[in-house]
């Protein structure tokens, strides 16, 4: 079964954070690389957007996570807290993160990417002209680069899709050239 079929499977073809059924799509959750179920949730267009914070934040709309931040899987409790962060500002969702809980492990997945930092603290990622990049942004290699431990040489002009980035170093960001994931240095690249 693949991991499409097993999350539409445990979330009953609904969005594991606010319940719609239309527009459902599989979301890898940051900074994991690889897509497999503990990985993984089932979100709806509206939340996917406002995640990848390609739309404005609809307030209201995350209400839902007074329901899902208490779901049995992982994951969907890391992107719940993530979004209760980003809204901390709104009064009701610090009342949630009060009575919310992550074990260890958990909570250092869900801290990995800033939402619980300040603006003013955040790591900032900019490529060679200076454009603000985002995970799952595209960027083209603007030099060769040999990639270290193997023989492989990424070529000046490759296009690299989907980008993560690095939340500990705003220089590195990570990619795929010719199949393998690779860490590249951000002076190297041009956003698409």
């Amino acid at each position: 079964m693949s991991v499409l079929q097993t999350l539409q499977e445990r979330s009953n073809n609904s969005c594991e954070l606010c319940q719609s059924t239309a527009n459902l799509s599989q979301y890898t959750i940051p900074p994991s690389l690889n897509e497999n179920v503990a990985n993984d949730i089932l979100v709806c267009r509206t939340c996917l957007e406002q995640i990848e914070e390609k739309a404005d934040m609809d307030v209201n709309h995350w209400r839902c996570l007074n329901d899902s931040m208490w779901s049995e899987h992982v994951a969907v409790q890391i992107m719940s807290w993530r979004m209760l962060q980003r809204l901390r500002n709104e009064g009701w969702p610090q009342d949630l993160l009060d009575m919310m809980y992550l074990d260890d492990e958990a909570m250092t997945l869900a801290r990995a990417t800033g939402e619980h930092e300040d603006e003013a603290n955040k790591i900032i990622h900019r490529d060679s002209n200076g454009v603000i990049l985002e995970a799952g942004d595209s960027v083209v290699l603007v030099k060769d680069l040999k990639v270290k431990g193997s023989s492989m040489v990424a070529k000046q002009g490759t296009a690299v899709r989907n980008i993560r980035l690095d939340h500990e170093n705003a220089e590195y960001i990570e990619g795929k050239v010719d199949g393998q994931q690779i860490v590249i240095i951000t002076q190297y690249v041009k956003k698409l």
